[in-house]
């Protein structure tokens, strides 16, 4: 599940990159927030405690 995680957010970061080409800047920040929880969500996650 972690490693899903990670994978979401490099694809939310695709979407990032695509909506800053694209000039879109509120959809840029949203994907942007939502791709840096999932990836810290999934490093957390495997985080050893």
């Amino acid at each position: 599940m972690p490693i899903l995680m990670i994978g979401v957010g490099g694809f939310l970061i695709g979407g990032v990159v695509s909506a800053a080409k694209a000039k879109k800047p509120l959809p840029a920040i949203v994907l942007g927030v939502l791709a840096a929880v999932a990836i810290a969500g999934g490093i957390l996650w495997l985080w050893p405690t």
